[in-house]
């Protein structure tokens, strides 16, 4: 139950979670000496796990008093079987990552008034149920995975979308997101989705340097100084989703860190596999079907087919992403390649009334400009290229 100890106890990880976003991460405690009667203990302990990995420190420590990682305990612990898998990443977002409900309900592309139901819904089920507040065991963790997984991605996620001015207080996120997912990684060394998710983290982040220029404004894929790029990342990511696809268990996060791969081994905008990228968020729809995967995908297939053709990928979209600003940056990019500057100017006027952030609307309003000044079409694309 969420009362007693247990509330206390996912508060104070919340709260750990939320000066981790304004402070970054603590430095690390130094290992007590490796005493006979701690030996004893790590021995029980391996013993109670069966994990296969359990010669590692980390496994060695997953259920010792000294864990310092709270906030993956946590995260396993919210993914209770008897809650719905998206009650259960709402919850865990909203205790242990410490998101606002805005936060949540904008990854989830609902309004906050839902989410704030979900997450109470979820409370009252796991009060309800008696559902103890307990470290899993090696089995549970296997098979709450997934979810947990999705966590960490949505924590990344959710630092990833910071705008140049609040990208400083937001950036712990990413690093803490990444964090998480090689630790998960140790503790689930032989799958490949794990790599895929860890590497997806890795090449993303890669580019944080040239995102945003000296004003906070946003910097398109095509315009990075890809010299800012975070070479010694890169090349973990790659090694990570070489390692993942030879596995032949192709998944979502694999197919992301595919897509991420390509863009991180073209030394120029002009030197991107655009085909490939098309064929790989194709094999995503199928996998993920989302509407967000078809409009990402959208934007390769502009590149290779052409601004008409995807533009009439994206409009059966227009019911289901009627809220979410990059739908209407990229149809108004698409027209504007087009040449049809009216209804460019109403899609990009809608995308300036739901941006998230001031670089975002920043950015739609370069588009604004070259529409008033009569310049050349752009072929900037949406949420994907950044």
């Amino acid at each position: 139950m969420f009362a007693g100890a247990t509330a206390l106890a996912a508060e104070r990880s919340a709260a750990r979670a939320r000066r981790l976003a304004h402070h970054g991460r603590p430095q690390r405690r130094a290992r007590p000496g490796a005493a006979p009667q701690q030996a004893g203990s790590a021995a029980r302990r391996r013993d109670h796990l069966r994990l296969g990995d359990t010669e590692t420190e980390l496994a060695e420590r997953l259920d010792g008093a000294h864990y310092r990682d709270d906030i993956l305990r946590l995260l396993f612990i919210c993914c209770h079987p008897d809650l719905p898998e998206t009650q259960q990443i709402a919850l865990a977002l909203r205790i242990v990552s410490g998101l606002s409900v805005a936060q949540i309900a904008r990854a989830f592309l609902v309004s906050e008034t839902a989410m704030e139901q979900r997450i109470t819904r979820a409370k009252g089920r796991v009060a309800g149920a008696d559902v103890p507040f307990e470290t899993p065991g090696a089995v549970e963790r296997a098979e709450r995975l997934a979810a947990v997984a999705a966590m960490i991605y949505l924590i990344f996620n959710e630092g990833y979308s910071a705008n140049g001015a609040s990208e400083i207080a937001r950036a712990p996120l990413c690093d803490e997101a990444i964090r998480l997912a090689r630790l998960l990684l140790r503790l689930f060394q032989a799958e490949p989705e794990i790599m895929g998710l860890t590497a997806l983290l890795l090449l993303q982040h890669a580019r944080a340097p040239a995102r945003f220029d000296a004003e906070g404004s946003i910097v398109l894929l095509d315009d990075q100084d890809r010299r800012l790029w975070d070479r010694k990342m890169i090349a973990e990511g790659l090694a990570l989703i070489d390692k993942a696809m030879r596995h032949k268990r192709r998944g979502p996060y694999q197919v992301q860190a595919a897509i991420a791969a390509l863009h991180a081994r073209a030394a120029r905008p002009e030197d991107t596999d655009w085909a490939q990228i098309d064929l790989l968020y194709a094999a995503l729809e199928i996998l993920q079907p989302s509407p967000v995967v078809t409009l990402n995908r959208a934007v390769a297939v502009s590149k290779v087919h052409g601004p008409d053709v995807a533009l009439a990928m994206i409009e059966p979209l227009a019911a289901r992403l009627s809220g979410y600003f990059h739908f209407f940056g990229l149809k108004g990019a698409l027209l504007l390649q087009l040449g049809r500057a009216g209804e460019a100017r109403a899609a990009f006027d809608r995308a300036i009334a739901l941006a998230n952030t001031a670089a975002e609307a920043a950015h739609i309003r370069l588009h604004l400009d070259r529409l008033i000044k009569n310049s050349a079409p752009s072929d900037d694309d949406a949420r994907a290229s950044n």
